[in-house]
């Protein structure tokens, strides 16, 4: 892919943005081909070594606030339509109970996820206690003679530690997915909410 074709296919994917960031944007990019061109790069190389667009779409979205985004896609109307203001009104007793249900039960599920990721950190930590626990039990069966039960106490031991370990670590992966997650849906979201101008 040339320069051009790439720049030109970033600028429509980025089309719904402010001009003035596409532009900032376009010339970053377009700088950077042409440092790896002069460093003896082809152009068709100096693309290739491009991260994919749909790459660099997301990290943009990520790093613009919702907040100008807004800014730059709702523009206020000049002189709203009566009708448009009687049917909102007159729809109001169902779009916001609605609105209303939609926001509880996101933030329901966000709630039951963290609690099961937290559940997670608990058990892993309420076996690294036990295996204190264990390493003191066992000591005291081994000091009062009873052998058979500090072997047992040694296997407990290393259960307990194996288990934490296991929850751990299925605790930190739950929590860098659920952080993925949101964050691919947040970044969705704001993609979808600036589309393609018209």
């Amino acid at each position: 892919m040339k320069k051009d074709a790439f720049l030109n296919e970033l600028r429509n994917r980025l089309s719904g943005l402010p001009q003035s960031d596409i532009e900032d944007r376009i010339a970053f990019f377009g700088e950077m081909i042409d440092g790896r061109m002069e460093d003896g790069m082809s152009e068709e190389d100096a693309v290739a070594a491009m991260e994919p667009i749909d790459t660099i779409v997301g990290q943009i979205m990520s790093e613009i606030p919702l907040s100008q985004l807004v800014k730059t896609r709702v523009k206020p109307e000049k002189g709203h339509k009566a009708w448009k203001i009687v049917l909102l009104i007159c729809l109001f007793p169902i779009w916001f109970p609605l609105l209303i249900a939609f926001g509880s039960v996101l933030f329901s599920l966000l709630v039951a996820v963290w609690s099961v990721i937290f559940s997670f950190y608990i058990v892993a930590g309420s076996l690294v206690i036990a295996s204190f626990a264990c390493i003191i039990a066992t000591g005291a069966y081994f000091g009062i003679g009873r052998i058979l039960a500090g072997v047992g106490g040694i296997g407990a031991i290393f259960v307990c530690i194996g288990l934490s370990i296991l929850f751990f670590l299925l605790s930190m992966a739950m929590t860098k997915g659920m952080v993925l997650l949101t964050r691919k849906i947040f970044i969705g979201f704001k993609t979808s909410f600036v589309g393609k101008e018209a």
